[in-house]
């Protein structure tokens, strides 16, 4: 029997109910039919639930679904989708570097913000990036996803006991089975699908992982569309480069709406209880890598790419990602200023602000990094799921934030904070091996065992090295782009 994951209408229905009392509509009329129906709850970890449901119920989830959508929020006004509100709400959005607006393929003729065209000519850029740079991201995004893969999905006391059973506590290397007591195990297997690759014993190079495969899809995005791509050339690529069952949450429901003729934005909201999780998130460090001292553009970017998927906070946290990112990429500023500027692009009055604030302020004023986690888990947890963006970026910001941009600190407390262990490790590798500048500056444990190559299903990316992929991203920067 086939119960294909985050898609079934009796499965999201349990979801949307919770994501509409999150971003303020108050569903518990519909809630109580649901479950004088018969209908269940969400599961909790997994993408489906167990059984089939009757016809009835299956089409009553739809139904609900509906009406669950057409529900007003009172959080319009603080956390609008658009991109002009957004944009109005921030005060301190960053100003656009002189060659925002101007960019085109090399050689041609380059629109000005207001659409006229303009021939390419000297300009004033921010701090370069270089291949060296951008390898260290790369490899720095593998290693902390890989750090982060066998525990996904295991709850936060697991996480812990499985690595202080092996005397790697606080976390500070690969997670490894050896020595691990049977009954623990038992207790609490590693993920089943990322353990044959991902514990120290048996990694050989990086393995396939959605978090590595958006950026590969994100680099074919520049290549064949430039800067100015639309959420519709993202969309058509998806459908030619992206197979549908390397998409979960809020991913494969807009592939399945593209399939049923829906077009961006609506891809987004139609039913789709995933909006704000942290897909969109995971998609953004190619806009960043690519727009270096240039925090506006990249969550511009970011935001045409996330809107595909996610609505509200999903959005910001891909806009807040790539927005640090840009100025992590200049190697110019510490940690702290680049989070600062990640915050500029995003709604001050939204609950992912005020998440990543929180987290900021706890690593700040609390030694012991467990103290932090603690108190994440404590506000966050009762109402979020574990794939949701406001935890996992609150995360993100505190664990960099704590370990003060140090690449071993940063992947080590981002996944020993759990939720999306993968996601997070691959966020926080990325900008702290920014930060360190090159891969000579990350510890030979976390990049020899990648072997310069990673596997995916994307393109004729799969074998790629490290270095091949740093000199292509280099290349779709707008500093290249702005000297033909």
């Amino acid at each position: 029997m086939l119960r294909l994951t985050w898609v079934q209408p009796e499965d999201l229905l349990g979801h949307e109910l919770r994501q509409a009392t999150q971003d303020g509509r108050e569903p518990s009329r519909i809630a109580a039919r649901w479950r004088a129906a018969g209908g269940q709850e969400a599961p909790q970890r997994a993408g489906a639930s167990p059984n089939p449901v009757s016809r009835y119920l299956r089409q009553l989830a739809e139904d609900l679904l509906d009406e669950l959508a057409d529900l007003p929020s009172r959080l319009t006004d603080e956390e609008p989708t658009d991109l002009a509100r957004i944009k109005a709400s921030c005060a301190t959005w960053p100003t656009p570097a002189p060659t925002a607006g101007m960019r085109a393929a090399k050689g041609g003729t380059r629109p000005t913000e207001s659409g006229t065209p303009q021939t390419p000519g000297r300009v004033t850029h921010p701090p370069a990036t270089t291949p060296l740079n951008l390898e260290a991201a790369w490899l720095g995004r593998a290693a902390g996803c890989l750090l982060g893969k066998p525990v996904e999905k295991l709850p936060l006391t697991a996480i812990r006991h499985l690595a202080q059973a092996t005397g790697n506590w606080p976390l500070n290397t690969w997670f490894t089975a050896k020595g691990v007591p049977e009954e623990l195990l038992t207790a609490h297997p590693w993920n089943r699908r990322s353990a044959p690759t991902s514990l120290a014993e048996n990694i050989n190079g990086m393995p396939e992982d959605d978090d590595l495969n958006y950026p590969l899809l994100n680099l074919l995005l520049l290549q064949r569309h430039g800067p100015h791509f639309t959420t519709t050339d993202v969309a058509k690529l998806w459908l030619d480069e992206l197979p549908a069952g390397r998409t979960f949450t809020a991913e494969r429901i807009a592939y399945r709406n593209l399939l049923s003729g829906l077009e961006p934005p609506l891809t987004a909201r139609h039913r789709n209880p995933f909006r704000e999780w942290i897909g969109a998130l995971i998609r953004a460090d190619v806009h960043g890598w690519t727009n270096p001292g240039d925090p506006a553009t990249a969550a511009e970017q970011a935001y045409r790419d996330a809107t595909l998927t996610h609505t509200a906070n999903g959005v910001y946290a891909a806009m807040f990602t790539a927005a640090t990112i840009a100025q992590a990429a200049t190697a110019t500023h510490d940690i702290h200023a680049c989070l600062r500027t990640g915050l500029t692009v995003i709604p001050p009055r939204s609950r992912l602000a005020a998440a990543i604030h929180h987290g900021i302020q706890l690593a700040r004023t609390h030694p012991d990094f467990t103290t932090v986690v603690d108190e994440l888990h404590a506000t966050h947890s009762p109402t979020y799921h574990w794939v949701h963006a406001i935890p996992n970026t609150a995360l993100i910001a505190a664990a960099l934030t704590h370990a003060d941009g140090d690449f071993t600190g940063s992947i080590c407390r981002a996944v020993s904070g759990g939720w999306d262990t993968d996601s997070n490790g691959a966020t926080a590798g990325s900008i702290a091996a920014l930060l360190a500048g090159s891969p000579d500056a990350l510890p030979d444990r976390w990049t020899t065992p990648l072997k310069n190559q990673l596997a995916t299903s994307v393109a004729d990316f799969n074998g790629t090295g490290f270095d091949d992929l740093a000199r292509l991203t280099y290349s779709l920067t707008h500093l290249e782009a702005a000297h033909p």
